[in-house]
């Protein structure tokens, strides 16, 4: 794998780590948080390997739906679990009243580790 990519899968990794360690301290907003940038160094790593690179979240979020999941080359729940986490990071990073709930921020994590495989398994087959 190339360098830069390794890079942003190295983030990814610890990205889902801190979201576990957050989770387990019962930081469930910044553990979802964690959660979607874990996925979304993953999907930016995806896309750099085809030479795409976008400075904004829903730049990434729109490129991974176009180039992997409308050509069938990814399930479609990996792009739904990004567009879900980002809306979870949103609400936990900017909203006061309404906290991540303790399974959501589980269920987000749970969805950062499949999406992490899948990006893995896709970027060291090539």
């Amino acid at each position: 794998m190339k360098p830069e990519l390794q890079a942003l899968m190295d983030k990814a990794d610890q990205s889902l780590s801190a979201a576990e360690l957050l989770l387990k301290e019962g930081y469930g907003d910044f553990a979802a948080s964690r959660a979607y940038y874990a996925m979304f160094y993953a999907a930016e790593a995806l896309l750099l390997e085809r030479g795409q690179a976008y400075s904004s979240h829903k730049a990434v979020i729109s490129a991974f739906g176009v180039e992997f999941v409308r050509t069938a080359q990814m399930d479609p729940a990996l792009h739904r679990a990004l567009i879900e986490a980002q809306t979870l990071r949103q609400t936990g990073d900017y909203e006061t009243g309404t906290p991540i709930t303790e399974a959501e921020a589980r269920q987000t994590i749970a969805a950062a580790r499949s999406f992490l495989l899948a990006a893995t398994q896709r970027l060291t087959a090539t």
